[in-house]
């Protein structure tokens, strides 16, 4: 089994030494460990920190392209090489990379393919009351749009079988974290999480610049993600929503007349009749968005095997792990 451990970044060689050495050398059930270090646009020392630790692998951009595009190209580039698994930490050494050993753990035993670092976000001290509140409705907003129970969706420290990686495919700009959960969730893959502390606080975040532009920018990228499978149910419940509030105008207007009021209520009327075509176009997209998921279904079935053929076969951890007691035995 071969382990690649991306390390994105920008700009860290304040911390990305304390990063390297901290990745353990020796994992039970690993066979190789290697690091990757994602360079996005870095000015300063970053990819001479790497190059002087010893990094097996360096991509580097000529300029920022951003979280989700160094994370897709990290797995590309790892499974090119044969990863098995890919371990993904931050350069600013937030997370503790002693604990890679217990994020393989369940991919190893065949519990899950994807297994998530819970920070257990509520005992951060340098996050606000406000800050958790957040974290935690987020998560919340995440599992009730992927159909898991997952405590902390934001946080980067995971592990992903080489299986999860050929099913999941990234297309937001933003971040990556939740809309992963988002697909592995809508596609039965099976997810973990191990509860982890976290290291001292060394930076602020550069995802964003406060707090409610994470908000904004993270409720766009579920809210996308969400549609790209559900969306009949998007659709649908919007067109009754639009439907309902449209009828009401005519109702009115039906039990005026009824009682004699000869008023004008064409407003009215025309309010109502705008909200009923409005309805009528969201059913018309709810069908053609869920052909259109149809299409995606296929098409990313046959993502699925050209990853295979490519960077070789991949099989769930699962199955992969009773495969590897068959052979033990």
């Amino acid at each position: 089994m071969k382990l690649i451990v991306q390390i994105p970044c920008l700009n860290e060689e304040a911390t990305l030494a304390s990063v390297l050495e901290s990745i353990p050398t020796r994992i039970d059930g690993i066979d190789k460990i290697e690091i990757l270090v994602i360079d996005d646009g870095s000015t300063d020392r970053t990819v001479e920190v790497a190059v002087e630790h010893g990094v097996h692998h360096i991509i580097s951009h000529t300029g920022r392209m951003g979280l989700a595009r160094s994370f897709r190209d990290g797995v590309d580039y790892a499974m090119s090489h044969g990863a098995d698994i890919v371990v993904n930490t931050d350069g600013d050494n937030q997370y503790p990379q002693a604990r890679i050993g217990d994020l393989v753990a369940p991919i190893l035993a065949g519990r899950a393919d994807i297994v998530i670092g819970d920070r257990q976000t509520h005992t951060i001290e340098h996050f606000s009351a406000f800050k958790k509140v957040m974290q935690r409705f987020g998560s919340w907003v995440v599992n009730r749009a992927a159909g898991t129970e997952l405590p902390d969706a934001a946080s980067g420290f995971r592990a992903y079988s080489r299986y999860a990686l050929y099913r999941i495919n990234v297309v937001t700009q933003f971040s990556y974290t939740m809309e992963t959960i988002i697909q592995a969730g809508n596609k039965s893959i099976a997810i973990a999480s191990v509860e982890i502390d976290t290291n001292a606080k060394t930076r602020e975040s550069r995802l964003f610049n406060n707090m409610f532009e994470h908000m904004i920018r993270s409720g766009q990228a579920i809210l996308r993600s969400y549609v790209m499978f559900k969306p009949w149910s998007v659709f649908a419940a919007l067109g009754t929503f639009l439907g309902v509030i449209g009828v009401i105008p005519f109702v009115r207007y039906a039990i005026l007349l009824a009682d004699g009021d000869k008023g004008n209520h064409y407003q009215s009327l025309m309010l109502g009749t705008l909200l009923l075509i409005g309805a009528a176009l969201s059913i018309a997209l709810g069908v053609l968005s869920d052909l259109s998921k149809t299409n995606r279904v296929l098409t990313e079935d046959q993502l699925f095997r050209i990853k295979e053929q490519m960077y070789g076969p991949a099989l769930p951890a699962a199955t992969a792990a009773r495969l590897r007691q068959a052979q033990d035995q």
